[in-house]
């Protein structure tokens, strides 16, 4: 029972303060006078009467009732009902401040004018705990009327009896009082006083402010934001609050909750912490700076949410499926109002019962929110009074709701705090909810998405809110007086009376002394075990299909772990990648957990250090997918684990498995240190009490049934319920049994918090992770809110002592972590205060012990040798190469390139790789296995020659193994490799940093003497040791060099003092051309090149000189090409045009140049001189080739000088002595072009000539042009200059020529063109004096010299009639450009890392790099040089400085026109020609030393060589060198192996005395200096370098297709072998090949199979699978070595089968000689469209489709040294055995060769053919050997040997003796050998 009203007060207006701007109230009365001792009279009643303020009215208003809400200290709610009226008053005094019914202030003067009556408010208030608003209005109303209308009853009575009426609380009785006025009430109780009571207040909060408003501040006041309601009522204000209220049932609202603020307490508002308020609405403009506050407008119906504040809605789809279900109840019309035929009626419930439909609704949803929350509760202690936790990790996990903020955010409320203190309790009464949660949410979840039965279920539900608030349908009447209508206008109303406080208090006296006597109205309640509903897991519905896939996966988790302890170390090796990956499911990671658990034996499990290692692994991916929250009790498994495997590292010490998973955030969590505390102190709370029970009633139920397994809140609530009925000892007993447990577990905890806190390498001071340990502060439950204010609490508390955490060592910082913790679970489970202290006291002790059995562990386990790495594999070395870096251990991790990583071509990926990067004095190499087990047994190997590395860039690279980003390199490689590498963890990065260091000093020696070509076999520590720095070392080493060799090389010199300087020199200034001073010529070469300048002029007394020079190969060829013999040179005969010139012997004249040139017969060597000063780098024409039939030579020069080739000197700062000398020396250049002019022969004819129609270009015919109209030269070199007939591609700007780059792309062969365009119908640059351009007119006569030039140079040249020469000015692209597209080559064609869309992202960047584009216009050039030469002119080349382009096109032109150069020997000399002698710069373009590193690498000569590798495609059988050939060179010109391509020009190497050393210095064989002799060596040896295909026409003029449609990317860019690296270093890729099987072997049981698998990318394709000719060859070889014959060379063996080849396939007439295999019946131009056969990497060859799969090829018996009989040379390959000749065949027992068993084959002997062949077995038709008669000296009986046939009579054995070895036989009989015998001696005898 409890009182209806505890007080009542009448509060009237103060007039003592009426000065002060607002009035103030004060209390007149109040009873009973003294405090209830239970409930203290609350404090601020006055301010709480007159919210608005006091003030007086100028008239009489209606008397107002609204009940106001006060809470008190202890959060008890007070419901004030106030009951105000208004009364005159006094009109004493008139300085008033009167203020109107709207608050304005009105200024009264103060006039003598009789003032306005005032009134003034007076309240009459009962304080209450009960919520009866509806009692309290009838009440004081009745108070009111006996006042107001004076009736005959006494006002103390009424109010003595209310204050001592009491009723019951709840129960739902009704009780019927009355105030003695004759009046008569019923007041109803609820049922059950847990269920909020809220008549229709939601209803109406409904109507106000509509759904989504009220669900966004119902979601407000969940999370703990401020909300604030404004109305101009306020009886609304409490309605809605009170109905928010009843909304968040059976959450219980904590905060500050005022739902009526008086004036004077606004500032309330500005509080940080989340309250639920209302304010009169005159108050809004005060309410419009809070910035965090949502704020509500009942009266408008508006809820307003600043900026600021964020709200977490419901998680969806409940969200969606309660906006239906509140649609439903509030709007029924909506579902039928689109219907054609609505219902008639449509039932509308009342309001009150709407009220409950809508609680019914919010109901079921904190069902579904909260459904299954008991099965995460935790119960700590049970006596003396429950304390629970709730475990929130856990229930969000299995909720699947972790990323959920709304449920995350309530759940750390304090709202639901309470509702785990209140409802956990695992015994007591229960009510509505708890029965919801627990049995019902099976049924809501079915009934998902049916609306009717959700709405029936809803309706069930307020039904029974409805009955809880109204037991009993009929009612009683009530009967209270009302005033009569009107009452408080009466102008005559006396005041309320002051009433006698005596009555009153001896009425309360009275009844106080009457309830002490009654009997106390026990009510009994009914408690009993709260129901837990279903577990949360068999509410979250699963996916079938997902529990499948992941049944695999969970199989593979356990195979693997069960490999592990079974110690089948391979086979979890192979499974262990899909386990790493399986941890990213949740199921997989608890299955982890499971499966070790069943391996640990009594808390401990020791491992071997390999088990370790793969446990260790496991563990740490598991955890690395875990949250700080571990919300699926994934770390909580693992923490028993980690303290339980270990492994031994030495007597005595032994390292846990919690030492190496330190590195998770879960750990530094101290929410999910509580939580697994309270799991475990649970656990240990209900063992203690199932002990005890099992103990008594072990015979009456087998504790082995799971299902009886009680949970511990069953256990708890059993306990509970017999607590009162023990005796006091027990109690205590319990208690203290219960606080022991609680503090052992807390000791425990002390320790494996240190376990896992403290870090492996104490000393390192490194805290934990910087993140995460701060958080617990901010996540406890303490009042912090989402407000702004409140984020200042979130700020770490000071006393934690956390500023000084960072600088603290690790100890301290890990004790009070720990004492943290302790304190805060110890106070929670009532741990007591000694036990506390004693704790303090031990964790600071047991934190040091631990640091000391770490120190020793870690000590120990940096001794371990690092295990399941696999061991480093040494690389193959050169002979000579030495390392530098030992193996730095390292992943190799994929790049781009598909291929290596499995990727889309199928197959297990190679990479990444694990093993180490070498650095030698010649390459870096990586080798190693592959990380994926399945293709562990491979070695991968990958590397590239130091000298060609391009580009070096450090990287962070996961490698995915462990899941960590290491530091890697970057490194790129000119020969289109890439080592993309993340060094393991053991190697420090200081061993990286010296890695890198190496590198780049070997990269970039001081000189070139330090480069490996000149190092190789000394040893290589010199290399390394830093030099002391040298002022000009180049200048320096220069000049020892030039005195050490001067002897050497030129032989005596006589010195003289004059000093002589090529004009060159000074010039300087004018060779910085705009368009390539950025790196042609760099500051620091500038300096090289002066010291290279000598100082004197030698005369060479010697002829040692000249000896030397005339065997240089530009000699040789010269002589071939009759442009003039040394006696020619020496005696000069002067029939001769051309002569060979020593002028420049000293390189005098010119540094770049060889030493002998050509030049015309009539020019003097002074006037040499003299003209080379008018070329860039003094480079004048010289001749280099004549074309033996038309006479036309080819010369070379660099550019000119001048600004045209008249007028070359007018270059400012040219010294000139004088417009005389400048004027001589272009009329002798003039001269000198006129001179090889004259030098052809039909020169005198050529100007009659005006058309070139004898000359047709056949290869341009295309077949798609029926009038086969073939286009002239000059469409030719239109298109070369850009000219008209281009197509779109060239915009020809202004009449001048377009550019040739801009025609690049675009231009091909203008097929079209009229015959009648001639060569001389193009357009020259006519330069006026007005500047502008004309075209030039037709020239009648073809020139006799073409002078091809730079557009740039040859501006101002105008056509000159008389002159029989004629400039063609292209564009050509420089030198930077070739750098640029080659970067973005080497990009596109091994890109570092994969890119989105592989097709077109190859294609496109190839053509971004536009290095086809370059490779078409050098061919176009070329070309049209040919065309030129064909034809009978002489061309010039003279582009950019003479040795980059102009060597490029001078090459391919005399490649294209001289059969010879297509050749090995052939091509050689124009390599060795063109480039080495004509000072390609081979050093500066590659960046060979330091001083060429800014420069950059510019692979000039690379461009050439693949110019040749698309005219070989295009004409196969036109080169005797194969694709690898090319290949090799490409390799080896940067790879600085050979000193072949060192340094810039012939002039360098005789300083560094290079050029003529080779003669008396091949002492060391082994270390090749020249790639030239190293190719012949080779060459010897095995055909690589050979074209099998090589069948030349005579004298052919090759004219290859230029277009880009027609160039293929060269594979050499692409192709990779990672088996052994690249293949070009020959003695290290041939590693042991497989040996071929021996078709004698004995057969094994199991079949053999020949299937050979050759992966893209890994295999050599063309050593693993060779072609038909190779095969045969090295099948020839093998034999010769097994018949112990001395092998002949290859090429012998190849020519004579091409011999015998000749007459069996050529027809007849034909001139042509042919090939093996290719007839000459293919048209005479270009062959290549005949047979099209590609090469396949290493040797060059006709890939014949002879199956592996078939047994090895029969043997061409030519093989045979000596090969006698010609006639069967190939004839076993032709016919098959069905046709041969048998004069008598059977089956023999055969002895292998040497050391081989016996096997049987079947024999036939042939007469025809004089020879024994062998076969498999009778059916066989493939020959599997042949013994020629011809050589068999004898045959004599034999003796068995070891392994032979054991049944077998003796003498059945006999011998074949042949000149090469000895056969042993054996028939099955001895007849059978007989006869054998017999047989073969007749067929000898018979020869």
């Amino acid at each position: 029972m409890a009182r209806l009203a505890d007080y009542f007060v009448l509060v009237g207006y103060d007039p003592g303060k009426r000065g002060s701007r607002d009035g103030q109230g004060q209390i007149l009365q109040r009873f009973p006078e003294k405090d209830w001792e239970d409930n203290p009279f609350p404090q601020g009643i006055e301010l709480f009467c007159q919210p608005s303020g006091w003030q007086l009215f100028t008239e009489r208003n209606p008397p107002t009732f609204f009940v106001a809400v006060l809470t008190d200290i202890n959060s008890e709610r007070h419901y004030c009902a106030c009951f105000t009226f208004w009364e005159p008053i006094e009109s004493a005094q008139p300085q008033s401040h009167p203020r109107n019914g709207d608050g304005e202030e009105e200024e009264e003067p103060s006039s003598p004018v009789q003032p306005a009556q005032l009134f003034a408010p007076k309240s009459l208030v009962l304080v209450s705990r009960l919520d009866h608003a509806e009692v309290f209005r009838n009440s004081l109303g009745l108070i009111y009327t006996i006042y107001v209308d004076g009736l005959s009853v006494s006002l103390e009575n009424v109010i003595g009896n209310l204050l001592t009426c009491t009723i019951p609380i709840t129960g739902g009785a009704q009780r019927t009082i009355s105030l003695g006025a004759g009046d008569r009430q019923v007041i109803q109780t609820p049922i059950s006083d847990s269920l909020p009571v809220s008549s229709c207040s939601v209803a109406l909060l409904f109507r106000q402010l509509g759904i989504t408003n009220v669900l966004y501040l119902f979601c407000a006041a969940l999370t703990e934001h401020k909300i604030l309601f404004l109305s101009s009522s306020y009886q609304r204000l409490t309605d809605a609050c009170r109905a928010l209220l009843a909304l968040m049932f059976p959450l219980k609202y904590s905060f500050t909750y005022v739902p009526i603020l008086p004036a004077q307490l606004l500032e309330v508002l500005s509080t940080p912490t989340p309250f639920i308020i209302g304010v009169h609405s005159i108050f809004q403009s005060e309410t419009q700076e809070l910035l965090d506050v949502v704020i509500a407008d009942l009266d408008g119906g508006t809820v307003n949410v600043p900026e600021c504040v964020h709200i977490s809605l419901l998680p969806e789809p409940l969200l969606q499926q309660t906006r239906e279900a509140l649609s439903m109840v509030l709007d029924p019309e909506l579902e039928v109002a689109d219907l054609a035929f609505p219902p008639s009626t449509i039932s509308v419930s009342s309001l009150k019962m709407q009220d409950k439909e809508i609680r019914a609704v919010f109901l079921r949803l904190f069902a579904q929110l909260l459904q299954g929350y008991r099965w995460c509760l935790h119960i700590i202690r049970i006596h003396p009074e429950p304390v629970i936790r709730f475990h929130k990790a856990a229930f969000l996990g299995q909720r699947g709701l972790t990323e959920d903020d709304f449920l995350t955010k309530v759940l750390e409320g304090m709202a639901f705090a309470g509702f785990v203190t209140e409802r956990g309790a695992p015994y007591r009464s229960i009510d509505l909810f708890d029965e919801l949660v627990a049995y019902e949410v099976k049924r809501m979840r079915a009934e998902e998405g049916n609306k009717q039965k959700i709405l029936r279920h809803i309706k069930e539900l307020a039904e029974k809110l409805y009955k809880n608030e109204n037991p009993y349908p009929a009612v009683t009447m009530h009967k209270v007086q009302k005033p009569t209508e009107g009452c408080h206008l009466r102008l005559h109303q006396k005041p309320f009376p002051r009433l006698d406080e005596g009555t009153v208090q001896w009425i309360i006296d009275q009844a106080t002394a009457k309830l002490q006597t009654a009997p106390p109205a026990v009510k009994a309640e009914k408690k009993c075990m709260v129901p837990s509903g279903p577990p949360i897991a068999a509410i979250m519905e699963r996916n079938g299909n997902a529990l499948a896939n992941s049944a695999r996966r969970l199989e593979v988790v356990r195979n693997c772990i069960s490999y592990v302890f079974e110690n089948k170390m391979l086979e979890a090796k192979k499974l262990f990648p899909a386990v790493l990956r399986a941890m990213k499911g949740r199921a997989a990671r608890h299955c982890l957990t499971q499966e070790l658990n069943l391996h640990v034996q009594q808390n401990r499990a020791v491992l071997d250090h390999q088990q370790f290692d793969f446990i260790i692994r496991m563990m740490n991916c598991c955890l690395q997918d875990c949250t700080a929250m571990d919300e699926h009790g994934i770390a909580a498994a693992l923490l028993p684990l980690v303290t339980a495997f270990c492994r031994k590292l030495s007597p005595g010490i032994t390292q846990f498995a919690y030492s190496c998973v330190q590195e998770h955030v879960v750990w530094t969590n101290i929410q999910f240190w509580e939580a697994m505390f309270y799991c475990d102190v649970q656990n240990h709370i209900r063992a203690l009490y199932l002990d005890s029970s099992e103990e008594n009633h072990a015979d009456e139920e087998s504790p082995e049934e799971p299902q009886e397994a009680k949970s511990a809140l069953e256990i708890a609530s059993e306990q509970l319920r017999l607590w009162p009925t023990m005796s006091r000892e027990k109690q205590q007993e319990l208690i203290q049994k219960e606080e022991s447990t609680v503090f052992s577990q807390a000791i425990h905890y002390a320790n494996r918090m240190s376990y896992l806190l403290l870090p492996l390498d104490t000393s390192k001071n490194r805290l934990l992770r910087s993140s995460g340990l701060g958080d617990m502060e901010s996540v406890s439950n303490s009042f912090v809110t989402n407000s702004i204010a409140g984020s200042v609490a979130e700020s770490y508390d000071t006393e934690s002592g956390f500023e000084d955490a960072e600088s603290s060592d690790v100890a301290n910082y890990v004790v009070r972590f720990i004492n943290r913790f302790v304190d805060k679970v110890c106070t929670e489970s009532g741990v007591t205060n000694e036990h506390l202290k004693g704790l303090h006291v031990m964790i600071p002790d047991i934190v040091q012990m631990h640091i000391e059995t770490l120190d020793a562990v870690h000590r120990e386990s940096k001794r371990l040798p690092p295990i399941q790495k696999p061991k480093l594999l040494r690389p193959n070395l050169l002979v000579g190469e030495e390392c530098v870096m030992e193996g730095l251990r390292v992943y190799l991790m994929p790049d781009g390139r598909e291929e290596a990583a499995g990727g889309n071509i199928g197959g297990p990926p190679l990479l990444p790789a694990e093993g180490a990067i070498f650095l030698t004095t010649y390459r870096i190499i990586f080798k190693g296995t592959p990380t994926d087990p399945l293709v562990g047994e491979q070695v991968v190997i990958r590397s590239f020659p130091i000298a060609s590395l391009t580009k070096e860039k450090k990287i962070n690279v996961q490698a995915q193994v462990d899941q960590f980003i290491q530091e890697g390199l970057q490194l790129r490689s000119c020969t289109f490799q890439l080592l993309k590498i993340a060094f393991d963890e053991e190697v420090a990065s200081d061993s990286a940093e010296i890695f890198r260091k190496h590198l780049h000093k070997l990269r970039y020696p001081q000189h070139v003497r330090g480069t490996f070509a000149f190092t190789v076999g000394q040893s290589p520590k010199q290399a390394m040791q830093p030099k002391a720095k040298e002022k000009n070392p180049s200048l320096r080493t220069l000049s020892k060099n030039l005195v050490k060799n001067a002897k050497k090389t030129i032989g005596r010199q006589y010195v003289t003092r004059k000093k002589y300087t090529p004009p060159v020199w000074e010039q300087r200034g004018s060779q910085h051309f705009p368009e390539d001073n950025e790196d042609e010529i760099s500051v620091s070469e500038e300096m090289d090149r002066s010291t290279l300048t000598p100082t004197t002029t030698m005369k060479p007394s010697d002829k040692m000189t000249i000896n030397h020079l005339v065997e240089r190969a530009c000699c040789r060829d010269y002589q071939r090409l009759g442009l003039g013999t040394l006696s020619s040179s020496l005696t000069r005969s002067k029939s001769e045009p051309f002569r060979i010139s020593t002028v420049n012997r000293m390189y005098a004249i010119c540094r770049s140049y060889p030493g002998l040139l050509i030049v015309p017969q009539s020019i003097q060597d002074n006037t040499i001189q003299r003209i080379s000063r008018c070329y860039r780098q003094n480079r004048f024409p010289v001749v280099c080739w004549r074309n033996s039939r038309t006479k036309a030579v080819l010369l070379r020069s660099g550019g000119l000088h001048g600004k045209g080739v008249v007028g070359l000197f007018k270059s400012q700062n040219a010294p000139t002595a004088g417009p005389s000398q400048a004027d001589s020396t272009s009329l002798e250049q003039e001269k000198y072009l006129q001179a090889v002019i004259n030098s052809m022969p039909h020169y005198a004819d050529a100007s009659g000539r005006n058309t070139l129609s004898g000359f047709t270009s056949a290869h341009m015919s295309s077949s798609d042009h029926a009038d086969k109209r073939q286009p002239k030269l000059g469409s030719l070199m239109k298109q070369v200059m850009g000219g008209k007939d281009d197509g779109p591609g060239s915009v020809s700007r202004g009449g001048k020529w377009g550019s040739i780059r801009a025609s690049g792309r675009m231009s091909s062969y203008a097929l079209n063109v009229e015959i009648g365009s001639r060569l001389a119908g193009k357009e020259l640059l006519g330069t006026h004096h007005n500047g502008t351009a004309e075209p030039g007119f037709l020239r009648p006569h073809r020139a006799s010299l073409y002078i091809i030039g730079d557009k740039s140079q040859l501006k101002g040249v105008k056509p000159d009639p008389l002159q029989h020469w004629e400039v063609v000015p292209i564009e050509v692209f420089d030198v930077r450009q070739v750098k640029a597209s080659f970067k973005k080559l080497m990009k596109a064609c091994v890109p570092g890392c994969p890119s989105t869309d592989p097709s077109i992202a190859y294609l496109r960047s190839l053509e971004e790099s536009e290095w086809l584009s370059q490779i078409h216009k050098i061919l176009q050039i070329s070309v049209l040089v040919v065309e030129l030469l064909d034809t009978g002119s002489s061309v010039l080349v003279s582009l950019e400085d003479g040795w980059d382009i102009t060597t490029q096109v001078v090459s391919l032109v005399q490649l294209l026109s001289d059969p010879y150069y297509r050749t090995l020997e052939g091509f050689r000399l124009l390599v060795e020609k063109e480039w080495l002698s004509f000072g390609h710069r081979f050093s500066h373009r590659g960046a060979q030393t330091l001083a060429g590193q800014s420069s950059g690498f510019a692979p000039i000569f690379l461009q050439f060589l693949d110019c040749v590798h698309q005219i070989h495609l295009q004409f196969p059988m036109e080169f005797e060198f194969s694709q690898y050939y090319l290949k090799f060179l490409s390799y080896h010109y940067i790879s600085n192996r050979f000193r072949t391509f060192l340094l810039d020009s012939d002039y360098e190497r005789i300083e560094l005395g290079l050029l003529y050393e080779e003669k008396g210095e091949r002492k060391s064989q082994q270390v090749y200096k020249s790639i030239w002799d190293y190719i012949d060596r080779l060459n010897k040896k095995a055909p690589i370098f050979f074209n099998y295909m090589y069948a030349p026409e005579d004298g052919e003029v090759l004219r290859p297709y230029s277009n880009i449609s027609n160039l293929k990317v060269w594979d050499y860019y692409t192709e990779e072998t990672l088996s052994e690296g690249p293949s070009y270093d020959w003695e290290l890729a041939q590693g042991q090949p497989e040996p071929v099987e021996d078709a004698d072997r004995q057969d094994t049981g199991a079949p053999q199979t020949k299937r050979k698998i050759i992966w893209p990318c890994y295999d050599n394709r063309s050593r693993v699978e060779p072609d038909a000719i190779s095969k045969l060859l090295e099948e020839l070889h093998n034999l010769e070595m097994e018949l112990g014959q001395i092998p002949e060379r290859w090429k012998d063996t190849w020519d004579k089968v091409k011999a015998s080849q000749r007459p069996e396939v050529r027809p007849e007439g034909s001139r042509t000689p042919s090939s093996l295999l290719m007839s000459s019946g293919l048209s005479h131009h270009r062959r290549s469209l005949g047979v099209y056969l590609q090469e396949s990497g290493v040797g060059s060859t006709l890939n014949l489709s002879l199956d592996s799969d078939t047994s090895s090829t029969s043997t061409p018996s030519s093989g045979k040294p000596g090969g006698r009989r010609s006639t069967s040379t190939l004839y076993s390959q032709f016919h098959t055995s069905e046709s041969e000749n048998r004069s008598y065949e059977g089956s023999l027992y055969k002895k292998g060769a040497f050391m081989k068993p016996w096997k049987p084959r079947w024999f036939v002997l042939d007469k025809t053919k004089h020879q024994l062949r062998y076969y498999d077995s009778r059916m066989d038709t493939e020959c599997k050997g042949v013994i020629d008669l011809a050589e068999v000296e004898s045959i004599t009986p034999g003796t068995p040997t070891m392994g032979a046939p054991k049944t077998v009579d003796e003498k059945a054995f006999f011998d074949l003796k042949t000149t090469k070895r000895v056969y042993n036989f054996c028939a099955q009989d001895v007849p059978g050998a007989q006869q054998w015998i017999d047989r073969i001696q007749s067929c000898l005898s018979d020869a």
